[in-house]
């Protein structure tokens, strides 16, 4: 099973939370970063409908499959030390 983390991290004058290379809104405290961070990762684990997907491998060759709305990751909230 695939896990991500969601890092709470000082952004832009203020906090976010990053996954990858993406970073939320700013936000004015660590609190409210990690809040919706928290949000952010409960709704990433939450089930849906499967989906039909397409998308390009490295080679630039196409592929179709059915995405299963139950195949979710599993999530963590990480906090940077203060």
């Amino acid at each position: 099973m695939p896990r991500v983390t969601y890092e709470v991290v000082e952004h832009d004058g203020g906090w976010a939370y990053k996954m990858g290379g993406a970073f939320s809104e700013s936000y004015a405290s660590r609190e409210e970063a990690l809040r919706a961070a928290e949000q952010a990762a409960e709704a990433h684990e939450s089930a849906g409908a499967d989906e039909h997907i397409q998308y390009q491998d490295p080679q630039g060759r196409w592929h179709e499959e059915m995405e299963s709305g139950e195949d979710r990751p599993e999530v963590n909230v990480a906090q940077r030390p203060s």
